[in-house]
């Protein structure tokens, strides 16, 4: 049973025909009491149909979802927990007959094809690789794979903001304040939004930015779908509403004097999911149309000296600040009690990553559970992944990580069994190097060490070929350095390719589920006792399932095989859709490595926290996105106002505030701040980060 705090009593026992809004920091309860709330209902007897609770992310759900799940929710109706996205979708779906023709579908008789941000990109690039040899795009460099996500992103953003998608480049190229040829860049992205929209018209596809906009004009304005909604949610609870955008919120403000009770969840200074289009400042609008306020205040997570650090990193950062009040000074010095750095100087990278290796085990062997234990960077690249990863290993420390725009084909799991895919499917011609089989040999058979990998690969495998040869044709002294228990797994593994491949093609996510399920995870073979692997697998099974549906139903294209395509698609490296189980609350007790803005949308504390690389301008830097801009493209800016230098460095300094206090409100006793002298490039660095932590040093030494 959980233990509640006066004041989740006090909200509780609130008549539940009131419309409320409650407001607090992170860590204060307000989650805990948006679930107990909607267990309350039910035991009240409020039929779980007709409840919901939106939430901006599906990750932000579990919380309910899990409640949902227990023993003790009652039995009845299941409540639905869905994001305004997931809404949009569901009626769409269900009222396609009568708004396809009218929303300018060309095919309205036939059934939508709802595309996932894989198969929105494949079809972005299906058609905007043509016009990159004539020259679009010529004046930048950028991945590919990040040029498609960032014309999707313009689009969702100008559905999710409220304009029109022909205004994109306009928005853009006024608030530009740089040499001309970027609008000439904005401009191609202009024609490639347009050319994917008219795409996606002729063959019923839709993408999340046309999914919006087709419930936003067509349904939501309509009688029928008015009084459905009307009829089947009377109950709402809506949670971190300051993570969600202005289309959630509009659709918010018109629902709530029509519902019989509403509980909407604003997380004070938040509103990290801007680069996604979450908009804090509309949020905080809807308190005007709900019957009361109340405001959490106390932490039920952090120590004193949290709050007091949180508060003079305001007062360092926000200073220059037009959005914000002055800070008050903070009165005591007891955040110095939480800061840990490194007792003397680090002048290298790899000296850093020893240091918080060290520190991470001694809290481990001092009693603290490795679950306890958060290692945080800006970015989390693979060779910072690994660094770490291989450092744990070595003192024994379990570990996970979480990266969501890691690239499924940057999972080794996930990369073995594409290799094994196109080693079972020689008719694709899909190009495979060497290297590529050495590494799924050394992941999907138990026992093999990259040495003997790397010999075995080097002698089974030819590129011309494109197969493997039997262990039997190997040399006896080569057999017994590889040894006969590993030939034999490798025999199997072989022998079950080559029997597949005899075969008729079969959908490729079927082909991942046999090769799982009659190979890899048994006895002897990489992925018997690997969880994390049986994890990538299923999102891998997912998502290529997922493909090969929209493109089925879309009619093909140039009638190539599905499953060659997506292995392509992968090979592109397109990012992977957020997969919920990726998100879910770990079973093993193990220190999670993560980019800090990953750890926020987590909401889960931790008593140990690493800020890794403390000193880089990472921490305070946007990320640079040449085709797009989230301030510019939201609806709180002024369509022709110049975007200047001094706009970026006061909203980057307002957005490591957030994204500082938000990690201390999620930790529960000390933040370590690792830093060296010199960058993993070598170079010297004193990012906005440490020099504000420096500047608070000052300032208390001053006043001390």
């Amino acid at each position: 049973m959980v233990k509640l705090t006066p004041a989740q009593h006090h909200l509780l026992n609130q008549p539940f025909e009131k419309r409320i809004f409650l407001e607090g920091p992170a860590g204060s309860g307000k989650t805990t009491v948006g679930v107990v709330r909607m267990l309350q209902l039910l035991h009240a007897g409020v039929p779980g149909d007709q409840m919901l609770v939106l939430v901006p992310q599906r990750a932000l759900g579990i919380p309910y979802l899990r409640a949902l799940a227990s023993p003790e929710a009652p039995p009845g109706g299941q409540v639905s927990v869905l994001t305004a996205g997931g809404l949009a979708r569901r009626m769409v779906d269900l009222f396609w007959p009568l708004i396809a023709r009218q929303a300018g579908f060309a095919h309205p008789e036939r059934p939508p094809v709802f595309l996932t941000l894989e198969t929105a990109q494949y079809y972005m690039a299906h058609l905007v690789r043509p016009l990159l040899e004539e020259g679009f795009f010529e004046s930048i460099s950028i991945d590919r794979n990040r040029l498609y996500s960032q014309i999707l992103d313009n689009l969702n953003k100008a559905a999710l903001t409220g304009f029109p998608i022909e205004e994109i480049s306009e928005r853009l190229s006024a608030a530009w304040n740089g040499e001309s040829s970027q609008r000439r860049v904005f401009a191609d992205a202009q024609h490639c939004a347009m050319l994917f929209r008219r795409y996606c018209l002729e063959h019923n596809l839709l993408d999340f930015s046309l999914q919006v906009e087709v419930f936003r004009n067509f349904l939501h304005p309509s009688f029928l779908c008015r009084a459905y909604l009307h009829d089947s949610v009377r109950h709402l609870i809506a949670d971190n509403i300051e993570e969600d955008t202005p289309f959630a919120h509009d659709i918010l403000r018109e629902w709530l004097p029509e519902l019989d009770s509403a509980l909407l969840i604003f997380d004070q200074d938040a509103g990290y999911r801007r680069f996604l289009g979450a908009d804090p400042e509309s949020a905080i609008r809807l308190a005007a149309a709900c019957h009361e306020t109340l405001l959490f205040t106390n932490s039920l997570v952090t120590r004193p000296g949290m709050e007091t650090l949180g508060e003079a990193l305001g007062n360092v950062l926000l200073i220059y600040s037009p959005h914000h009040s002055q800070p008050t000074p903070p009165q005591k010095n007891d955040w110095k009690e939480i800061l840990n750095f490194p007792p003397q100087s680090l002048r290298f990278y790899p000296q850093m990553l020893d240091w918080v290796a060290d520190e991470v085990a001694r809290l481990v062997e001092s009693g603290t559970r490795p679950g306890e234990i958060a290692i945080l960077a800006p970015i989390l690249s693979d060779a910072l992944r690994f660094s770490l990863a291989n450092r744990l290993d070595v003192r024994g420390i379990p570990y996970r990580s979480h990266r969501p725009s890691r690239s499924l084909a940057d999972e080794p799991a996930a990369r073995c069994l594409l290799t094994l895919a196109r080693l079972a499917h020689p008719k694709w011609n899909q190009p495979i190097e060497p290297e590529e089989v050495i590494h799924a040999l050394f992941i999907a058979i138990d026992g093999l060490d990259l040495v003997r990998a790397r010999l075995l690969g080097s002698i089974v495998f030819r590129k011309h070929s494109r197969q493997l040869s039997s262990f039997t044709q190997i040399k006896p002294e080569m057999q017994e350095r590889i040894t006969y228990s590993v030939g034999n797994r490798y025999e199997t593994l072989r022998t079950w390719l080559s029997d597949y491949a005899a075969q008729p093609e079969m959908e490729l996510d079927l082909f991942f589920s046999r090769l799982f399920g009659e190979v890899l995870s048994q006895p002897g073979f990489g992925f018997h006792t690997d969880l994390d692997a049986g994890r990538v697998t299923a999102n891998l099974i997912e998502s290529a399932q997922k493909f090969r549906q929209a493109v089925e139903n879309a009619g093909g294209m140039e009638g190539t095989s599905p499953g060659c395509e997506y292995l392509a698609m992968v090979r592109d490296g397109v990012i992977a859709s957020t997969y919920v189980s990726s998100w879910q609350p770990p079973v093993e007790d193990a220190v999670f490595i993560a980019p800090a803005y990953t750890f926020l949308l987590y909401n889960r504390p931790v008593e140990h926290q690493f800020w890794l690389d403390a000193g880089s301008n990472a921490w305070f830097e946007r990320l640079y996105q040449p085709l797009t801009h989230p301030y510019v493209l939201s609806r709180g800016w002024e369509p022709g106002r110049l975007w200047t230098a001094a706009e970026e460095y006061q909203t980057n300094r307002e957005t490591l505030f957030r994204l500082t206090l938000g990690l201390l409100r999620r930790c529960r006793e000390k933040v370590h701040l690792a830093f060296s002298e010199l960058s993993e490039g070598g170079f010297e660095q004193r990012g906005m980060l440490l020099r504000s932590i420096y500047q608070i040093q000052i300032q208390e030494t001053r006043h001390g």
